[in-house]
């Protein structure tokens, strides 16, 4: 049985922590002080994807932005990858940005997840850059 959750407690957080070091850190040798960017004691918006009591996916919400809301730290276990999680966790972030107030979201997603995003009515951007360690793509959608 799978449940969505909008984290609001550290149980749901160890969670989300734990998804993102078995995709990112074990998954993808993505080192634990480049993959784990908060900033301590600042308040983030996280989604939890939970099948059967077993954290596996996530997402972190930033609305840092003020004419934008942006998805990051999607990741889904890769036992669980193309299975239907990562849409789960990407739709439940949409209706709460969009309950935000906001009508566009921004994904910085790397380069071979773009079609996953093109998929859920991302529009990749190639002419706008972004540094990062990791070679992203720039990705948005708007809301009517």
């Amino acid at each position: 049985m799978a449940e969505i959750y909008r984290v609001d407690s550290v149980w749901q957080l160890a969670g989300v922590y734990e998804v993102r070091t078995k995709t990112f850190v074990y998954g993808q040798g993505i080192p634990k002080e480049l993959e784990f960017d908060e900033i301590y004691g600042q308040v983030y918006c996280y989604i939890l994807l939970e099948q059967d009591h077993t954290a596996v996916a996530a997402a972190r919400i930033n609305t840092s932005h003020a004419d934008y809301a942006k998805i990051e730290r999607v990741a889904v276990i890769p036992e669980l990858q193309n299975k239907g999680c990562g849409r789960l966790v990407i739709e439940a972030a949409e209706r709460w940005i969009r309950e935000l107030g906001y009508r566009k979201i921004v994904i910085t997603s790397q380069q071979q997840a773009v079609g996953f995003y093109e998929s859920l009515g991302y529009a990749a951007r190639p002419d706008i850059r972004v540094e990062s360690t990791i070679p992203v793509v720039y990705t948005e959608k708007e809301f009517l």
